[in-house]
């Protein structure tokens, strides 16, 4: 630290007195920066809580592996040299990967947690993603439905009618995190928490009842899963869960933050290779295959979070979990 004030001294031609008034002013700032409030309060609140009792219930409940994706995804330091990206995958007969990415310095905390069934079972994706920065929360919690339960009512009856009541339960505590486009809608169930909220302690507490109460009825779901033998099914759930990860890794909106973090070209590989493997092994279509709609006149990608126009500023399902989105003026 001394030999750094020396060169900076030399570089700038500074006077002893000047430069022992300038150490002293950065180690006041340094000392306020340190204590101010918003900083505890982030650190505070870390996510290793969860992600300990997720992989521990988990090991409960089947024969936990680790997955081949942890020897190269493990830890990555960010362009800061302070922030820490720590990262575990795991795997067993029924999941195909459990993965997790954890994110904390002074500034934030960020958890993205995701847990794929193998194609031989439709048990929804529980999908955990969490926010929190100094003083707000943005917040998704959700067992997403391999196929859509808008138009698939079979489904929804098949995985979402018995957990309505667990749902309902923090509906009322996380209300509606305002809009969200029709397009990612396909994607969340009955049940989904999207919410923003502000920090406090009691707020965590009920975050952290809600994860884990949504995951144990979530490792229920996959323990009771009996194993697909219909080809043609397999190879549905196939597609399906290709056609979430697609969206998922073109549009998810924390890449913004990764790329901060590590760059452009190891946020690229960290999304399509980690958070969201499998798009090079459960399929071969594009993000336009999928979604011809995005396609721009020069055949790019529209980047627009939403095209369809349509986004829902309330929550588009009812207390019996039938969807009403249709219904609300927009």
């Amino acid at each position: 630290m001394e030999s750094c004030f020396c060169s900076l001294s030399s570089s700038l031609s500074l006077k002893p007195q000047l430069l022992t008034s300038f150490i002293t002013t950065i180690n006041v700032s340094w000392r306020i920066k340190k204590i101010k409030p918003h900083v505890l309060q982030v650190s505070a609140h870390s996510y290793q809580k969860f992600i300990h009792f997720a992989v521990s219930e988990t090991k409960r409940h089947t024969s936990l592996v680790p997955s081949p994706l942890q020897e190269k995804y493990s830890s990555m330091t960010a362009v800061d040299c302070r922030t820490e990206l720590k990262m575990q995958s795991f795997q067993s007969p029924k999941i195909r990967l459990l993965r997790t990415l954890n994110i904390e310095n002074e500034a934030m905390q960020v958890l993205d947690f995701t847990v794929l069934p193998r194609p031989e079972f439709d048990v929804p994706i529980f999908c955990a993603n969490f926010f929190t920065a100094a003083s707000m929360n943005i917040i998704v919690l959700d067992l997403n439905p391999l196929h859509n339960v808008i138009d698939r009512s079979d489904y929804k009856e098949k995985y979402y009618k018995s957990l309505l009541t667990v749902g309902l339960k923090y509906v009322e505590l996380f209300p509606w995190g305002g809009k969200l486009t029709s397009e990612s809608l396909q994607f969340f169930s009955p049940i989904v928490l999207w919410t923003k909220f502000t920090s406090s302690q009691s707020k965590h507490d009920d975050l952290y009842s809600a994860f884990a109460d949504y995951y144990k009825v979530w490792l229920q779901l996959i323990e009771q899963a009996v194993e697909e033998t219909d080809i043609s099914q397999i190879i549905c759930n196939r597609e399906a869960q290709h056609k979430y990860l697609t969206w998922r890794a073109e549009k998810d909106p924390g890449h913004g933050v990764l790329k901060k973090l590590i760059g452009e070209s190891l946020a690229k590989d960290l999304v399509r290779n980690f958070l969201f493997n499998g798009l090079d092994e459960l399929g071969s279509k594009g993000f336009l295959d999928y979604f011809p709609q995005y396609r721009c006149k020069d055949g790019n990608i529209n980047e627009k979070r939403s095209v369809i126009g349509k986004s829902f500023e309330m929550r588009p399902w009812d207390t019996n979990g039938e969807f009403i989105g249709n219904n609300i003026n927009i």
